[in-house]
């Protein structure tokens, strides 16, 4: 009853011929499924061209696999597709520039969470910033789960994937694009000036920013906390911090 009720989900591919059609296509393939102890015939050549591309595989049990496909044949293996091409950072920079704004930019340091990713397209297009840019490796990429929590926000947000973020943050301030920092022991953010090319830094749910990202930033702003716990959800804080910047422009 359950596989009977599940949604169907355009990012799933499965089975061999499928899988090895979408890689060979140059589909953008966010991560591959492949069932415990299922290393025989062309599922090795498969994975093998998976790991070329820099694609997660992760062995899952079968059960799993039976669940994700509402019970279809997948003789083993499973894709989890992009369901919107994804764009550059160029494309993000050449957005402002024909609107005539300066530079709105959300970067994304190894956001896992797909609702959080979802929720955080979603304030971005809200508060006009030009685009996302997010991690290949340990992130969340563009999931059906991630386009149903945008609330079609994915459609209209760029969301660049890139290999590095620190040389990605390097890249945008010889733009003199000023990068902002959220995380814990910064400058209070109701105290910042956000004018000019804005780049804010939101970090992983359970580590934050990591070191080396941060010490890139220019500035690291926190949002004062009143409560009894020390961290806010982070497309909670992605969203405050996105809507003083866009107060400010």
């Amino acid at each position: 009853m359950e596989n009977q009720n599940r949604e169907k989900k355009d990012d799933i591919i499965a089975g061999r011929n499928p899988v090895s059609e979408a890689l060979s296509s140059n589909r953008p393939i966010e991560s591959i499924l492949v069932a415990k102890n299922n290393r025989a015939g062309s599922i090795v050549a498969i994975l093998s061209k998976a790991k070329k591309k820099g694609i997660t595989i992760k062995e899952v049990d079968l059960k799993k696999l039976d669940f994700m496909t509402g019970g279809a044949t997948h003789q083993g293996i499973v894709a989890i597709a992009a369901i919107k091409e994804y764009s550059t950072v160029e494309d993000i920079l050449n957005l402002a520039k024909e609107r005539n704004e300066d530079p709105f930019i959300v970067i994304l340091d190894e956001i896992e969470d797909p609702h959080n990713l979802g929720a955080i397209i979603r304030s971005a297009e809200c508060s006009g910033a030009h685009g996302v840019i997010i991690k290949k490796r340990h992130s969340a990429g563009l999931s059906y789960t991630v386009g149903k929590a945008s609330a079609g926000a994915i459609e209209y947000v760029p969301v660049a994937r890139v290999n590095n973020i620190s040389s990605v943050i390097d890249d945008l301030k010889a733009l003199n694009i000023w990068v902002y920092g959220a995380d814990m022991n910064g400058t209070d953010y109701t105290k910042c000036d956000f004018s000019g090319g804005v780049a804010i830094v939101i970090g992983n749910e359970g580590k934050g920013i990591s070191r080396l990202v941060r010490e890139k930033c220019d500035t690291i702003v926190s949002l004062p906390l009143k409560g009894k716990i020390n961290s806010l959800n982070a497309s909670v804080a992605a969203g405050i911090l996105m809507y003083k910047i866009a107060d400010g422009r």
